[in-house]
C-alpha cells in the first residue's frame, strides 16, 4: 500500500514539473505570441539624444565685421609703427604702442574666427596703400599715409592724432553696426571693447590737440 502511494506521489511530481517546464518554455520562447524580455528592455531604453547644436553660431554681419575690422586694425598698427622714429611727444609714442598692443592680438583673434568659419582672411595691404578698402569708415587714403610717413616731430604728433581720431571714429561706427546686426558672442564682445577703448583714446587725443 505504501509502495503504491509513493508511486502516485512521484507521478504527480513528474507531471507538475513537466507543466512548469512547458510554461517556462512558452514564456522564454521567441515565437510571435511570446514576450522576449531582451526586446522589452531595448524598447523601453532612453531614446538617443539629438545632435548638439552647431558650436559656432554666426551670421553674415559677423563675417563682414571681422574682415573689415582686420583691415581697419592693420592700418592703425601701420600708423602706430611710425611713431617710435617720427613722433616727438612721449605721449604720442606711448599711445601708439598702446594702440598696437591692443589691435595686433585682435587681428589674430578675428583671423581665427574667419578660419574656423571657412572664410578667407583678407590679404594684408599694409605698405601698399589702403585705397581699395576706403569704403570702410575712417580709413586713410594712400596720400594720407604717405603724408604721415614724411612728417616728423610736432608735425607728426599733430597729424597722427588727427588721423587716428578719424580712424577710431570709423572703427566705433563699424562696432556699433556689429552690435546691431551681428550674433556671434565673441564678436559682439569685441565690438563693445572697441567702442569703450577707442572712445577713451579719442578723448585723450583731443586733449593732446588742445581740444575740449
Amino acid at each position: 500500500m505504501n509502495t503504491h502511494r509513493k508511486l502516485i506521489r512521484r507521478t504527480a511530481l513528474v507531471a507538475t514539473g513537466g507543466v512548469a517546464a512547458l510554461v517556462l518554455a512558452a514564456c522564454g520562447g521567441n515565437g510571435g505570441s511570446g514576450h522576449d524580455m531582451g526586446s522589452m528592455v531595448s524598447t523601453t531604453s532612453a531614446p538617443a539624444t539629438s545632435a548638439p547644436a552647431q558650436a559656432v553660431d554666426h551670421n553674415a554681419a559677423d563675417v563682414s565685421f571681422a574682415k573689415d575690422m582686420i583691415q581697419h586694425h592693420r592700418q592703425a598698427v601701420e600708423m602706430a609703427d611710425l611713431a617710435p622714429t617720427r613722433a616727438e611727444s612721449a605721449e604720442t609714442k606711448e599711445l601708439a604702442a598702446k594702440i598696437k598692443g591692443a589691435q595686433d592680438p585682435e587681428i589674430k583673434t578675428m583671423s581665427g574666427w574667419l578660419t574656423s568659419w571657412g572664410e578667407e582672411v583678407p590679404a594684408d595691404m599694409s605698405g601698399q596703400g589702403h585705397d581699395m578698402a576706403n569704403g570702410m569708415p575712417g580709413m586713410m587714403s594712400k596720400a594720407d599715409m604717405d603724408a604721415l610717413m614724411k612728417a616728423k616731430g610736432a608735425e607728426f604728433d599733430k597729424m597722427f592724432a588727427e588721423m587716428m581720431i578719424k580712424h577710431h571714429e570709423g572703427a566705433i561706427e563699424m562696432a556699433k553696426k556689429e552690435k546691431a546686426e551681428g550674433k556671434y558672442g565673441p564678436a559682439l564682445k569685441l565690438a563693445d571693447e572697441v567702442i569703450k577703448a577707442q572712445t577713451a583714446e579719442i578723448e585723450q587725443m583731443n586733449k593732446m590737440l588742445g581740444r575740449s
